[in-house]
């Protein structure tokens, strides 16, 4: 059967007003931001490593909202108002993240509406404290000490500390132009880290590095760093 055309026409001015209608809704609009934190102190991660899940339900299917820390550890998300679960899945990040009875990573809830601040709460491994970077004569040096957080059964041993240099605003493993790795057997006193490396020529030439430490702990994947350091020579 053949449609006529003035059928054609109210099916077209149909389909059309429903996609009206769907693009005249709202975007979202409300922040929410936070970082990772213990106790005062901000975690320091690799960029895009550590991931994250935001979950909004009373919509039918629930699925994630995936997302990484950024290297300071802060993350950002643009969200409709409503009631959302944050969780950092099992086994990610330098720190252990809450649990529940069952094991199950648990939930921070937040009841949003309009922009919010939610830091996220972690225990890690260790913290790289008093960390320390010069340059001097072509060569970037770091001091630092270790402080052991966790000590129970749980506890993980040092597999290295590494000190990482670049000429852009990230450093770690993956973002670098040059790096030394002190390894644990090599670390006779936790409370006095040394480490330094050769600054390489860089095109264009430029009088600053940015740097930090970064610890590597047995058995896991996601290193934990010392803040950002930017260093004029």
């Amino acid at each position: 059967m053949k449609m006529s055309y003035k059928y054609f026409l109210g099916v077209l001015a149909l389909a059309s007003a429903v996609a009206c209608k769907k693009d005249n809704y709202s975007a979202p609009s409300s922040l929410l931001t936070g970082h990772l934190i213990y106790n005062s102190d901000t975690i320091q991660v690799e960029r895009n490593q550590v991931p994250f899940q935001i979950y909004q339900y009373g919509f039918g299917k629930v699925a994630p909202i995936g997302s990484t820390f950024a290297q300071d550890g802060s993350y950002s998300q643009v969200l409709f108002n409503g009631t959302y679960k944050i969780i950092i899945p099992n086994g990610q990040g330098p720190f252990l993240w809450k649990q529940t009875a069952a094991g199950n990573p648990d939930t921070v809830t937040v009841d949003l509406k309009g922009n919010q601040t939610v830091n996220l709460q972690v225990t890690p491994y260790y913290m790289i404290r008093s960390a320390s970077i010069t340059v001097s004569g072509g060569t970037a040096s770091a001091t630092c000490k270790l402080e052991k957080i966790i000590t129970d059964a749980n506890a993980k041993n040092v597999e290295r500390v590494s000190l990482y240099i670049n000429k852009s605003q990230f450093a770690s493993g993956g973002d670098n132009i040059a790096k030394v790795d002190l390894a644990a057997a090599n670390i006779t006193d936790i409370n006095n880290i040394s480490l330094s490396v050769a600054v390489p020529s860089m095109t264009p030439t430029q009088n600053y590095i940015y740097a930090r430490v970064g610890l590597k702990i047995a058995g896991l994947e996601d290193m934990i760093f010392s803040p950002l350091q930017k260093i004029s020579f």
